[in-house]
């Protein structure tokens, strides 16, 4: 295992057991900065994440979203923030805002752990960022 797993690994972990279930995705995020990872990519429908880190890159590849050809929603941004705000207040698992995001036409997002930051992108450009807030952890 590299340097670069084993630290986004533990990283995981730590922010697993710190993070509140309403509201958490900061305290991931900041646990992920503060172990020298820089962005997260994310592409839908497939569900591969790219994480870029001070020790190098690393993919995870998650369970698709689909498993045939199908039309890539067009982009949403009304659903996108809906999708958002009912994971922001505990309302979805990560699987269901994966599927409620590809479902308003997002094929990509980029978090940037550095500025706290997350653009959100459909297959023809259209993009919607928002910024989380910062946070204490332990």
């Amino acid at each position: 295992m590299s340097k670069a797993v084993e630290n986004l690994l533990k990283a995981q972990q730590f922010a697993m057991s710190i993070r509140p279930k309403v509201g958490g995705f900061p305290y991931l995020a900041e646990a992920l900065r503060r172990a020298g990872i820089t962005q997260n990519i994310w592409n839908l429908p497939s569900c591969q994440s790219i994480y870029l880190t001070k020790d190098g890159s690393v993919v995870s590849q998650g369970t698709p979203l689909v498993s045939t050809i199908v039309d890539v929603p067009p982009f949403n941004g009304e659903a996108l923030i809906k999708a958002l705000r009912i994971d922001q207040v505990g309302q979805s698992t990560f699987p269901e805002f994966l599927k409620a995001s590809w479902e308003a036409g997002v094929v990509s997002y980029i978090v940037d752990f550095e500025k706290r930051v997350v653009n959100y992108y459909g297959v023809l450009g259209e993009s919607y960022a928002e910024n989380y807030p910062a946070v204490e952890i332990g």
